[in-house]
Formats: C-alpha cells, structure tokens, sequence
C-alpha cells in the first residue's frame, strides 16, 4: 500500500464523513424551533405574570455590569411584574462591589442583590447551584429565568420568552443564544462545538414527550415556579457539574414540558473571555455531558478527527509528496477529491451559523480547531475520572454521584 493510496483514503474518508454530517446537521437546522424575539412594546405586562431574573454570579467583575445593565433595559415590566436578582456567590473579586455601585446608581427597585453564605461543609455543592437555591428562597415570581452572568439581553426578550411559555404552557423553555466569539481559540472551537452540541441534541428529540432526549441551555433557562419546586430545584441536582442537562432530564422523567429552541433574537453569549477560561470550561463539562459515556465521547472525538482535522492533514501530505517525489496518478485523483471535500467544511461552517450565528471567519483553522476540540475530550475524561486539574474558576471539583 503506497503512501499516495493513504492519502486517498483519508480523504475519501472525510469527504463520506462531512457528506452524513452535513446532512445531519441541515436536518437539525430545518426542524430547530425559533423563539421569536416579539419587541419589548408588542405584549402588554397586563396580560404576564410575575418573573423572577436570577443571575447567580461568582467572580464576574468583566460581566455582571453590562450583564445587570441589559437585563433591566431589555424590559419595560414594572417591578410588580419583574424582580431581578444578582446572586454573589462569595466573589473573590470585586463583583459584589460593583453591583452595589449600580443598584446606588440606577436606581431601579427591580433590582436585588443577594450575597449567599459560605456552602455547608458538610454538603457537597458544586457550580451555581448554591447561589441559585439560595436566591429561590427570596424570589417571588411565578416564573425563574435564570441567566448567566455573560448572557447579554436584547430588548423584548423577557417579555417575548414569558409569552411563548405561557403559551405553550412549557414548564422548562431553553434556549440557544446568539454565541459570540472573540479571541482566536474562541473562534477555532465554539463554531465547532455548537456543531456537535446541535447534532447530539437533537431539537425535535428533546422538544418530544415520548422520548428520554433531554437537553438544556444554562445561559437561558425559564422556569415555571411550580414545575421548579416539584423538581427540587437546583438543591436536587447540588452536585452535579453539568446542572443545566440534568435538571432538564429531570423535566421529563417527571412528565413536564420542555421546550428547547434557538434563542438567538433574545440574547447573546460570549461563553468564555479567553482561551484558558475556553480550555477550563469545556474540559469541565464535556465528559460529564455525556454522563461520563466513554464509548460516545471517543466516538465524539473520532468524528472531530476526521471531519474537520484530517481534510486538511491529508491536503498537506499529498502536497508535500507531491513537490517531493514527483506527481501520481493517486496524488491528483486525491487532489480533486480535496477540493470539494475542503468546501463541503466551509457549508458546515455556513450551516452551524445558522443555528449559533457565529460567522464563517477563520473556518480555513478548521483543522487546528479540530485538534483542540479533540484534546479536550480526552482531556475532559482525564480530569473527570482522575480529578486532577479539575476546577471552575479556581473551585476544584468533585465528580457527582451518578443521579
């Protein structure tokens, strides 16, 4: 077998690959539901019931500003209809300070501001979960939207959300923001990321009472007040890293409603504000997603390899044996295989920004963002199993107790 023939085989092997998860992924796309972003003066707070915002935050001083600052501007609902509740979950930094500076400042009874007490030491409770038990006990909303500290809200978005989910009469409605990316390690894995995200949770799965698919997105959960509490809340799932996905499991194990679709006209996310907060977050989560599923997670990184990593290192051998030893017959069949095989990964690219609106910027680092992807897979199973390095934001944690 001569090392022209390889290459061919690789090539043709992503080019097969990218054709099934292209289509795969134009699939999900078309059956992905929109939450429509209706205008923050289209629905009359007469007809709305009360919502409660929490945003559990812990060391978000590069946030929580601009964060606190949309939130309360995207909504015109009076504070008999909105509470908004920033939840410090003993920041190191100075998160709590500022919020006090802009409650002084703005003015607005609709915000509150709650700083939690240190976690029971003798109680295991990893991530938000603290923060958000603690702000239920306070909030008196027939509705909890609990948001992330990096969520940004664009006008409309709390009143349009509580509409759709009183009429749908969704006990869980989640949904996919906007995902924004800034540094070039954002821009290499998120678009590859929300790929493999939009793939492995199908929509109309998860949307699908008779199916156990359960998905949530963290940065944007609402709640109704009731279908919370029958659950536990956050308390039930006190240990669980990846909290969002189980207390969506949770949602449908009990025979309540979620709802889960594209966010995009109501808010935006940039998830991580650089590349050792990326590394940290995804390797914190990736395993645990997947329940600590090795099989799927290897899985997950072999399909990675291969459609976005391999294309381009088989590109590149067959080049360099080509000016090094002279042209085949293979090396240009493999060549006009790589054509298409290199544009079918830019439609990948076209089609996942449909879904997470992440333009096409840097898709020819396809390659690279593969690599990485792959490495935090095998990184995350690592961490997990071993503990080793396996923190949030300075926190080490703990592998959950299988729920």
């Amino acid at each position: 077998m001569t090392i022209s023939f390889l290459f061919l085989m690789a090539l043709s092997l992503s080019l097969g690959s990218i054709m099934i998860y292209l289509k795969r992924l134009r699939q999900t796309v078309k059956q992905a539901p929109h939450l429509l972003n209706l205008g923050i003066e289209a629905i009359s707070p007469l007809n709305l019931p009360k919502i409660s915002v929490i945003i559990p935050a812990f060391n978000e001083a590069n946030n929580i500003e601009a964060c606190l600052i949309s939130v309360l501007a995207s909504s015109h609902l009076p504070p008999d209809k909105l509470e908004v509740w920033i939840v410090d979950d003993q920041s190191t930094d100075k998160t709590l300070a500022i919020v006090h500076a802009l409650q002084k400042q703005l003015n607005d009874s609709r915000l509150k501001v709650l700083a939690v007490p240190p976690r029971p030491q003798n109680e295991k409770w990893i991530g938000k979960n603290w923060a958000c038990t603690n702000a239920v006990k306070y909030a008196n909303g027939a509705f909890f939207l609990f948001l992330d500290a990096d969520v940004r809200l664009k006008p409309g978005a709390i009143e349009s959300a509580l509409q759709t989910a009183e009429q749908l009469q969704t006990d869980l409605l989640t949904c996919w923001p906007q995902i924004v990316c800034g540094c070039l390690g954002e821009w290499l894995v998120q678009p590859l990321m929300a790929n493999l995200l939009a793939t492995g949770f199908d929509f109309a799965a998860v949307n699908d009472a008779h199916t156990d698919a359960a998905f949530a997105a963290g940065p944007f959960m609402l709640f109704r007040r009731t279908a919370y509490e029958q659950l536990g809340g956050h308390q039930a799932v006190a240990s669980q890293v990846v909290e969002d996905v189980e207390l969506a499991r949770r949602v449908k194990a009990k025979g309540l409603k979620l709802w889960y679709a594209l966010g995009s006209d109501l808010a935006a996310v940039r998830m991580y504000q650089s590349f050792p907060a990326l590394w940290e977050g995804w390797t914190k989560n990736w395993y645990l997603g997947s329940r600590c599923n090795l099989s799927l997670t290897l899985y997950s990184v072999a399909i990675v390899l291969v459609v976005c990593t391999l294309p381009w290192l088989g590109l590149a051998g067959v080049l360099l044996k080509g000016i090094i030893g002279g042209w085949t017959v293979l090396d240009m069949l493999t060549l006009a295989i790589a054509l298409p095989t290199l544009w079918m990964q830019y439609q990948l690219r076209q089609t996942g920004g449909i879904l997470s609106k992440i333009p096409t910027r840097y898709w020819w680092l396809t390659g690279v963002g593969g690599a990485i992807v792959a490495a935090i897979a095998l990184v995350s199973i690592i961490k997990t199993e071993t503990g080793w390095g396996w923190t949030w934001r300075g926190r080490p944690l703990q592998r959950p107790e299988t729920p």
